[in-house]
């Protein structure tokens, strides 16, 4: 029951999180352990807050996802743990992280209580509604970002808000996009395992996923030669790590838009070496340009 109680709670999805660190990362206080490990503390939470959420979805969703072809493993859709049980199990973790969070800063706190709102919302109704749903997911990868600013007192810039919220909203459509094109690749109504899919076409999220991946890569551009970055890192050698978030953001595209297989591509992304290597890439010249030049 233990294996089938982590395996609802999806730590593999966990890797979200780490937007939770990026305001450690980008206000130089990464190799301070105190700052560490209060960044450290607020990602744990949100682990703890992503995992009840999941727990609570996967209750909602059992008789839907018993018809994916995919979803239909999950432990509580398959029967391996019970609905009673993930219901508890849910319930303890969102009171846990809440009153860690609270421990830790009173705005951490209230901004890990806006994320579990906005994602309650989204379980239960918004979740339904086509384009809505999406920029749901994007509100909370921004609180994300924002929960680890306040976990350790530093302001977030607003340029990494705009680029966390273009950059989830393109992952976010771009799974729409592939859930729709996997679906009619099978000859299934895409309603079936999503209701908002029935409010999605692929010609308008082929032209969404374009001004968004233009968009993303052009927000981190401007950031990266905004005045005010180069002041505050004294360098102006970020932009050449440009190159990295194109590649990246291609890499999605592509599976996402031509994977032929059912899984998700936020999650084949994470097994898929070109991009897991670019990804490397990328963390070490951000590292090295702040930390070390």
């Amino acid at each position: 029951m233990i294996h089938a109680a982590l395996r609802t709670l999806r730590p593999k999805q966990w890797v979200k999180n780490f937007f939770v660190l990026a305001a450690l990362v980008f206000s130089k206080h990464l190799l301070e352990p105190a700052f560490a490990l209060r960044a450290v503390a607020a990602f744990a939470v949100f682990c703890a807050l992503s995992g009840a959420v999941y727990a609570f979805n996967d209750l909602l969703d059992v008789e839907s996802d018993r018809k994916h072809p995919v979803k239909r493993n999950r432990p509580i859709a398959s029967g391996e743990l019970g609905e009673r049980t993930a219901l508890w199990l849910s319930i303890g973790l969102a009171i846990g992280a809440l009153g860690a969070s609270a421990a830790l800063a009173p705005m951490l706190a209230l901004v890990a209580g806006g994320y579990l709102v906005n994602n309650l919302a989204y379980t239960l109704y918004l979740k339904r509604i086509a384009y809505l749903d999406v920029l749901m997911i994007g509100v909370g990868f921004c609180l994300r970002v924002l929960a680890g600013g306040y976990a350790i007192d530093v302001p977030v810039s607003a340029w990494l808000l705009a680029c966390t919220a273009l950059l989830a909203c393109f992952l976010g459509f771009g799974k729409r996009a592939h859930e729709l094109f996997a679906a009619e690749y099978a000859g299934r109504d895409p309603r079936e395992t999503r209701p908002a899919l029935g409010g999605y076409s692929t010609s308008t999220l082929r032209f969404v996923l374009l001004i968004l991946c233009i968009g993303t890569c052009a927000s981190y551009a401007l950031y990266t030669r905004d005045i005010h970055t180069i002041e505050f890192f004294e360098t102006d050698q970020l932009f050449w790590t440009l190159p990295f978030c194109i590649i990246g953001i291609a890499r999605f595209l592509q599976i996402a838009l031509w994977m032929k297989e059912p899984e998700s591509p936020t999650d084949a992304i994470l097994r898929d070496w070109p991009f897991l290597v670019n990804l490397g890439a990328w963390a070490a010249s951000v590292f090295v340009i702040i930390y070390v030049l």
